[in-house]
């Protein structure tokens, strides 16, 4: 997907979203506004379209006692301004901001938590600094483009639940499993049911408690195991690490504290160990004590292993 394509849809993405009149996460939508000023003239646009098709609708419906309290702002207001509002952004999305499409895409900004509920119990919780791509069309399908996502999935065999991260693809035949996503590795740990890694390639069958690591764009990869229960438990405010190398480690704590967090260059420590999110969130300098590892503030970053 073309840049341009990419912003329109997460700019009706977040229209959709805040258009909800229990719509609080004002924070991350503000967040991912001022990542690029083509986030905000992108989402203008198209708070503008559904704001003129606001005003034809009220200017359709028969003149009410109530409608003189409808604030009428001189600019388009990013927290909707009634619900004809709403319902006419809808109407729009559908037929001018996603012609002829049927995916969507739902992002997190570092240090937050969100539940994406699919309909028929299924679930994903997606960590901090992660961006899924859904399919209106096809509610099986997620394509994890980065970050990290626990699925909560019912299993069906005669439609399978299907995750593409990067390169590799995950085929559900059970029920909770996470899946984590960087610039260098992808992760799989499962906590209930099974997963097939790459069912047409490798066709890594991975039972309860067993964790997947594999380089992207590698057919390599390495097996170990994990306790179930530690299977997403950072949605419980916890993350721990079994001989992790620096560069994951740093990944996963920036994602779940929103703290910028990277490994030293050159680093081949690798870690063991179990920190509380919170604590590292109010003193990131906690990660090295918890660790075990030197840590040191260069700029607005936490660089671990770094003496």
């Amino acid at each position: 997907m073309q840049r341009d394509e990419r912003i329109r849809d997460e700019a009706a993405a977040w229209a959709v979203r805040a258009g909800d009149p229990g719509f609080a996460d004002w924070d991350a939508f503000e967040h991912w506004l001022g990542r690029s000023p083509e986030h905000a003239a992108a989402y203008d646009r198209v708070a503008a379209a559904a704001a003129e098709a606001a005003e034809e609708l009220r200017a359709a419906r028969p003149a009410s006692a109530n409608d003189d309290d409808v604030p009428q702002p001189a600019r388009v207001s990013r927290r909707w301004f009634d619900g004809a509002l709403a319902a006419a952004l809808v109407a729009v999305l559908a037929f001018a901001v996603w012609p002829g499409g049927s995916t969507y895409y739902e992002e997190t900004a570092p240090g937050e938590i969100r539940m994406i509920a699919l309909g028929g119990g299924d679930r994903i919780d997606l960590a901090g600094g992660t961006r899924i791509e859904l399919d209106r069309d096809d509610p099986r399908f997620v394509r994890l483009e980065s970050g990290r996502a626990l699925f909560t999935i019912r299993h069906d065999e005669a439609h399978p639940f299907r995750v593409v991260a990067g390169d590799d693809a995950l085929l559900d035949v059970g029920t909770v499993f996470d899946v984590a996503l960087d610039e260098a590795n992808v992760r799989v740990a499962v906590a209930e049911g099974a997963v097939v890694f790459n069912p047409a390639r490798q066709a890594v069958h991975l039972a309860p408690g067993e964790v997947l690591r594999s380089a992207r764009g590698s057919d390599a990869y390495r097996t170990s195991t994990i306790a179930p229960a530690q299977v997403g438990e950072w949605r419980e405010g916890r993350l721990s690490f079994d001989n992790a190398s620096l560069a994951e480690a740093a990944s996963d704590l920036a994602r779940a504290t929103g703290v910028a967090f990277r490994a030293a260059p050159g680093s081949t420590v690798r870690i063991s160990g179990s920190i509380v999110i919170a604590q590292v969130r109010e003193d990131p300098r906690a990660a090295g004590a918890l660790l075990g590892v030197p840590v040191r503030r260069e700029g607005d970053d936490w660089v671990l292993g770094a003496n």
